[in-house]
């Protein structure tokens, strides 16, 4: 967490629809607004602009109010450091502009150095981006304009197409003619484990050579997977963590540009959490959609009112949503409380022994998700709670993304929402919205698809991400 010693009392809420799994779960969307209300208290606080750079000039910018100093300063600085923390994993960036009070500012810049508590941070934007990270103090008239990109992905269902999803224990590939999927299937792998990238480039040619062995041709082919991805480079993934960095730069960040040239065809890669936003967009007929997949971990993406992908980042395995500061931390990025653990498999495996259920340590999160998803389906109690519990954490979270994304619909998808899990899940996420958010559960809805969907309805909506080349069109 970002801070030592107790919670302070104006950041500390305790929910009103709780678990006994997990009776320390502290929301942030909770501290927010006790934090807004002492805001209105002292008449309205001080006005704060936090801008967020990344590649190719693009800036977010995030406009709040703060406290005045000496009115609840060392809540200020907790709830400054999560706010900030939330828009680099939502927005991305290689640089922080800070327009705000000076010694908060200086802070963040200790926060996140090399030798601040948020030097994981630091070093995977960097890597991301390509540049130094860096947090900039500036004045007023020195603050950057917002500039956004936008793009329509996806929906192009012409002719014969392969996608696919590669997830950390399992990979999807489907085959689809014309936009109905002929093909689709589950394929077990490690890639986490492996220091030989040639290991994943096999998995995957294998799974798409599999794929295309149903179709007549290939005209295009579209994958989503865990981890960063800029104009189909991979930037940083959990699934290459076991590769030397070295060998990575050489083999695994032009990976799947060396595919494309293999296949000839139109082949466009994109993070696992766009897909998701995608297929609720091409399902539902809607935009203005948040997507979230639970499987190995979270992942996110996110399409506006008009119908466009921002290009964020949308990395929200690593945002937190929960300021208890004895939330266990994530084993990658050593902060607590962020969504990794709280909607993924990884989270299934934290509450469990709570939940009365242990396993040998030889069984891995796969294994144990399937049989806790085995006993909800039985109907043991306890295995109902845990997914349960995974509701009332998202239901708590969904009015603290509706913060940073302008959203109506959310669209859930993932192995953990597979069976029984799943319904529980939603009922109880749309039960928290009701209690704490009234206003919010009549404007947001919470959708989850059929089960197939649920699992491989991402590899078919990545295959709908190429656009055939005019000139090209399907081959006859």
């Amino acid at each position: 967490m970002s801070f030592d010693g107790a919670l302070p009392a104006l950041l500390d809420a305790s929910p009103r629809v709780a678990s006994s799994l997990d009776p320390g779960f502290r929301p942030l969307s909770l501290t927010l607004l006790n934090y807004r209300r002492a805001l209105t208290e002292s008449g309205g606080g001080l006005p704060v602009r936090i801008g967020l750079e990344r590649e190719n000039g693009l800036i977010s910018v995030f406009e709040t109010r703060l406290l005045a100093a000496g009115r609840e300063d060392a809540a200020t600085s907790i709830w400054v450091e999560r706010l900030v923390k939330f828009l680099l994993w939502a927005r991305g960036g290689w640089k922080i502009h800070w327009q705000g009070p000076r010694t908060l500012g200086e802070r963040l810049r200790s926060l996140y150095s090399l030798q601040g508590r948020r030097a994981f941070d630091v070093k995977v934007m960097s890597r991301i981006y390509q540049k130094p990270f860096e947090v900039s103090l500036v004045e007023p008239r020195d603050f950057p304009e917002k500039k956004e990109a936008s793009s329509v992905l996806g929906g192009h269902w012409d002719g014969c197409r392969i996608g696919f999803d590669l997830g950390a224990s399992d990979f999807k590939v489907a085959a689809v003619i014309d936009g109905n999927p002929v093909f689709s299937e589950e394929i077990p792998w490690h890639p986490g484990e492996q220091a030989d990238p040639s290991y994943h480039y096999g998995r995957i040619q294998e799974g798409l050579k599999k794929a295309a062995s149903r179709l007549p041709r290939v005209d295009a082919i579209g994958g989503s997977s865990a981890g960063v991805y800029i104009d189909n480079q991979v930037r940083i993934a959990s699934l290459f963590r076991g590769v030397p960095e070295d060998v990575f730069e050489k083999k695994v960040r032009p990976m799947f540009l060396e595919m494309r040239g293999e296949w000839g065809v139109p082949f466009e890669v994109i993070n696992d959490g766009e897909v998701p936003a995608l297929a609720g967009t091409l399902t539902l007929g809607r935009t203005a959609m948040l997507g979230v997949a639970m499987g190995s971990s979270q992942a996110a993406g996110f399409v506006n009112r008009s119908g466009s992908i921002p290009g964020w980042l949308d990395e929200l395995a690593f945002v937190p949503i929960d300021i208890n500061p004895a939330a266990p931390p994530d084993e990658w990025s050593g902060d607590a409380g962020v969504g990794a653990l709280y909607f993924s498999q990884q989270a299934v495996a934290k509450l469990a022994p709570a939940a009365g259920f242990s396993f040998p340590a030889d069984v891995g999160l796969p294994d144990r998700l399937l049989e806790i998803q085995r006993q909800a389906e039985a109907g043991h109690p306890k295995a109902r709670a845990i997914f349960e519990t995974i509701g009332i954490y998202l239901g708590y979270a969904i009015p603290y993304y509706s913060l940073f994304y302008d959203f109506g619909d959310l669209l859930v998808l993932g192995r953990v929402l597979s069976a029984a899990g799943g319904d529980l899940i939603v009922a109880k996420a749309a039960e928290v919205l009701r209690t704490e958010f009234p206003d919010l559960a009549e404007r947001i809805a919470v959708h989850l698809l059929d089960e197939k969907s649920r699992r491989v309805g991402q590899a078919v909506a990545a295959a709908s991400l190429p656009q055939l080349a005019p000139q090209q069109g399907p081959k006859p």
